[in-house]
């Protein structure tokens, strides 16, 4: 049977994979699937600053690297994330700032458009795709796709995030907007930290 082209699909699924709390977990970081649970990809912690995502078949579809000013204090400061193909050409940004990064996060797609992944409130679980409005920078109104977390598994706070996708993103916008749910991901649950979520 074929694989579903990762791009094309309305919706994917991104989430921690299950693990046993009383063994070494040696998996990849995250996993991404169809809603009905297929493989499609895996995104595997390099070294805590480079992540690699790849399609079940061994095939690179981008890096992902982990840039923020003083690495020691990075809470504090704006954290920026750079997508690169598997020739090494960049793809696209992600940026975060303030106390509370996952409010929004400000992207740049590999031609340029800008878009916004902005939470609703600190309570929600839910992020809206926007484009960013050229004059105020704001959310604009059309909503071009949706992000919604949820934790599988409370005892070990595993998270899985349902990305929903409108028509009117192309595959290169759709591969930006998955490699910023993994950033979304690595700003909520940082590498290495205990089970708290922002």
């Amino acid at each position: 049977m074929t694989q579903p082209d990762l791009f094309a699909l309305d919706a994917v699924v991104v989430g921690q994979p299950k693990r046993s709390k009383w063994r070494t977990y040696r998996g990849p970081a995250l996993a991404v699937s169809t809603v009905e649970g297929t493989p499609l990809a895996e995104v595997t912690d390099l070294d805590h600053t480079h992540f690699l995502l790849t399609r079940t078949s061994g095939e690179v579809v981008f890096r992902i690297e982990k840039r923020s000013w003083v690495e020691s204090f990075q809470q504090f400061g704006p954290v920026r994330f750079h997508f690169a193909d598997g020739a090494d050409r960049e793809i696209g940004t992600a940026g975060a700032r303030g106390l509370v990064k996952s409010r929004q996060l400000s992207l740049r797609t590999e031609q340029g458009r800008r878009l916004l992944l902005t939470r609703l409130s600190a309570a929600s679980v839910e992020w809206r795709l926007t484009e960013a409005d050229p004059e105020s920078g704001d959310p604009a109104p059309e909503i071009l796709g949706r992000v919604e977390v949820s934790t599988v598994d409370p005892w070990l706070g595993l998270q899985q995030y349902v990305v929903a996708m409108t028509p009117r993103l192309d595959a290169s916008e759709r591969r930006t907007f998955v490699a910023s749910v993994v950033c979304l991901h690595l700003i909520r649950r940082p590498p290495g930290e205990g089970s708290g979520v922002a």
